[in-house]
């Protein structure tokens, strides 16, 4: 088992199922891959991960603790960070406000401004910018902050949703330059992505999502190799 298991796990929204029996795991320090058709149920998996949709069935354990049941900020504490899809950040604080509400918990706090320099050291555009309102930010550089935030946290693992999502090509290729700098840093992540291409070169491992169920898992240059599964539920 690692870091992070997933364990048959069912959840939705108002009584209707939108995940059902999924299971995946997350070894510490592996970089692992959800890919699969808009809609069918990769952010909620990250959502239930993170305590924010409750579970109908199953387990999630976290370093061999069970989060079930448990409210996101008790998630948190354990470790488990979710970047969320899209730019949710604090549009009318600064940067730099923004990036302290990343470090609100005891331990990250002790750690501000080593984490703080971190971010700037990852991020340089978010150095420069640390004054400026949030909301008058581009789109890559909200992007930026939304994960520079969750850096601030003291992570185990983080959880990202659809970095790319709405970026220009050079925008995404900077974030992704930065993903690939954590990954080789060792640290734990959960991506959720649309677009395949950006994540074939960059997952230790693969799972697709489809209907809300896991239909196919395996490591990116088998995907690449199975020509009736891009076909039949990713169109490619």
């Amino acid at each position: 088992m690692g870091l992070l298991a997933v364990e048959a796990i069912s959840a939705g929204y108002h009584g209707q199922p939108v995940l059902r029996n999924v299971s995946l795991d997350v070894p510490e320090g592996a970089t692992i891959g959800i890919i699969g058709p808009n809609g069918h149920g990769k952010t909620t998996l990250l959502n239930c991960i993170s305590g924010l949709v409750p579970l109908m069935a199953g387990d999630i354990t976290f370093d061999s603790r069970s989060l079930a049941g448990l409210p996101a900020n008790r998630v948190v504490e354990c470790g488990v960070v979710h970047v969320p899809q899209g730019d949710r950040i604090f549009p009318d604080m600064s940067v730099r406000d923004n990036l302290v509400m990343g470090a609100y918990l005891p331990k990250a706090y002790k750690k501000l401004a080593e984490n703080l320099s971190k971010v700037f050291d990852i991020f340089p555009k978010l150095r420069e910018r640390q004054s400026q309102i949030a909301s008058t930010l581009s789109g890559g550089e909200r992007r930026m902050l939304g994960i520079g935030r969750g850096l601030m946290a003291e992570s185990r693992i983080l959880l990202i949703d659809e970095p790319s999502l709405g970026l220009a090509p050079i925008a995404a290729d900077l974030i992704y330059d930065v993903l690939r700098r954590l990954k080789a840093e060792g640290r734990t992540i959960l991506l959720v992505e649309e677009n395949m291409s950006r994540i074939m070169d960059f997952a230790d491992d693969i799972y697709l999502l489809d209907h809300g169920e896991i239909v196919w898992s395996g490591k990116p240059d088998e995907l690449q190799r199975r020509t009736e599964v891009l076909e039949t539920y990713l169109g490619a």
